[in-house]
């Protein structure tokens, strides 16, 4: 089983009900809606697209939405180019550009360095005028409508969610967001304005924070303790591990397997991307527009499958004394922490969690085991949200009884019946008192698979 989860972004090359339906069957466990193209109507013809699809498949597919600063234009090196805040967005020409970010001129001066699109294109800039941001072109290229600006040392003062921001965040509560990744934040404010906009369109979707800014690394720990989790670009594997510590789910992202775009195998150097950020211990792999707009979405689903099975055979068990020596603020993350670490040392074959948040999943989940962790719950959105954590699987359960031992029994039928397990494995069981509680995993149960029967409840 795999346990790097794949992020696929939907898109016209994925319209098709039968492409959609080949990336689901490909082992796509979580899809991405890009907010920067497309129609209200259109976002929500795909997410109840991708739903009707994983129904029949009797899966659980993820969903993030994400809201980020389509038209091209190639840019010359050495041209001169002007970024504008006057200048209305479908304006644009390989001269000039408007953008949204209305302070700009206040923020650069002569000399700054300007990234857009994850530093696809660089720009020096040579004045400021009025509106206007005057540039010199020093790396060129295709640039596309609503694309992310930076600048080298940030500092740039535009706040992560404009007016058009808000407004996509209240529509993608209400069809059915599992999360909701902000871009460009600068710091936990523009986590917890998002948490607030989602709270008061009666949401409940996780946030995710991209770390694009330089000013965001500054106050990353504050950022990880707002969000749920980070989205951030390949290669850093200090913040995998800052959020991993902080108990938080953490996407690698950015041109993973671009070449895919227009060619049916990755390169070598794409190919060494994915799996170190495997070995790293990211939650998920993403994939942005090798699906949404590439020739072979399938493939390059099927590409990504093959790169994190391999890597994931190439380490053993780790991390047995991840938090050896904390303490818990909490019961249900003892009993989280607890049971992997028995899981670990006693051979366990797989760990029963019976969650109402998946809040034990994704604490056991920081610890890099190789042992499958099965999320038993009867919330739509927590199965759904379980498919971000790395080594965590979703089973559909409703417990309508409070018998103890019939709950183990057929909490292991389920994966007797999925072949997950056998009469002589060890399982790890979790859970609580059965009273639908948040927060109430206090127990934990250690059985072997044939004898449960004859086991007193826990």
């Amino acid at each position: 089983m795999r346990r790097t989860k794949i992020v696929a972004t939907l898109g016209p090359a994925t319209d098709d009900p039968k492409v959609l339906d080949g990336l689901i069957a490909a082992g796509v466990d979580v899809i991405r809606l890009n907010y920067s193209y497309g129609s209200h109507d259109s976002h929500k013809r795909r997410i109840d697209q991708l739903r009707a699809c994983s129904h029949a498949r009797g899966t659980q597919v993820g969903a993030i939405i994400q809201r980020f600063r389509g038209g091209r234009v190639e840019l010359r090196e050495g041209a001169s180019f002007t970024l504008d805040a006057a200048i209305s967005p479908a304006d644009g020409d390989e001269h000039r550009v408007g953008v949204t970010y209305v302070d700009l001129p206040k923020d650069v001066k002569r000399g700054d360095t300007l990234f857009i699109d994850d530093g696809r294109i660089v720009l020096e800039v040579k004045r400021v005028m009025g509106t206007g941001v005057e540039c010199v072109v020093r790396v060129g290229g295709g640039l596309f409508d609503s694309k992310g600006l930076n600048r080298a040392g940030g500092g740039l003062s535009a706040g992560a969610l404009t007016s058009k921001d808000r407004a996509d965040i209240r529509h993608a509560v209400d069809i059915g967001a599992d999360y909701i990744a902000v871009s460009f934040p600068r710091n936990a404010a523009d986590i917890e304005e998002a948490r607030r906009l989602i709270a008061e369109s009666n949401g409940n979707c996780g946030v995710i924070a991209k770390i694009e800014r330089a000013e965001a690394l500054l106050c990353i720990d504050e950022i990880l303790r707002a969000s749920d989790g980070i989205m951030i670009a390949r290669g850093d594997k200090r913040l995998i591990l800052q959020a991993r510590n902080a108990n938080r789910l953490v996407i690698t992202a950015t041109q993973m397997m671009e070449s895919m775009i227009a060619n049916q195998i990755p390169t070598r150097a794409e190919v060494f991307d994915v799996a170190n950020a495997v070995l790293d211990g990211t939650d998920a792999v993403m994939l942005s527009a090798e699906t949404s707009v590439g020739k072979y979405p399938r493939k390059a689903v099927e590409a990504m499958d093959r790169i994190c099975l391999e890597t994931e055979t190439q380490w053993g068990l780790r991390g047995a004394d991840y938090r050896i020596d904390s303490l818990f603020d909490r019961i249900d993350e003892a009993i989280a922490m607890s049971t992997v670490y028995a899981a670990n040392h006693i051979g366990a074959k797989a760990i029963l969690a019976l969650t109402e948040t998946g809040a034990t999943g994704i604490w056991m989940s920081r610890v890099l085991t190789g042992i499958p962790i099965f999320a038993f719950t009867r919330h739509p959105m927590t199965l759904r949200r379980v498919t971000l954590y790395r080594g965590v699987y979703p089973i559909n359960f409703d417990v309508t009884h409070t018998d103890f031992l019939r709950v183990n029994r057929e909490m292991i039928d389920i994966l007797l019946e999925r072949g997950a397990v056998h009469e002589e494995d060890i399982v790890v069981i979790t859970k609580g008192d059965l009273r639908g509680k948040q927060g109430g995993t206090n127990g934990m149960k250690i059985v072997r698979v044939g004898e449960l029967a004859a086991e007193s409840a826990l």
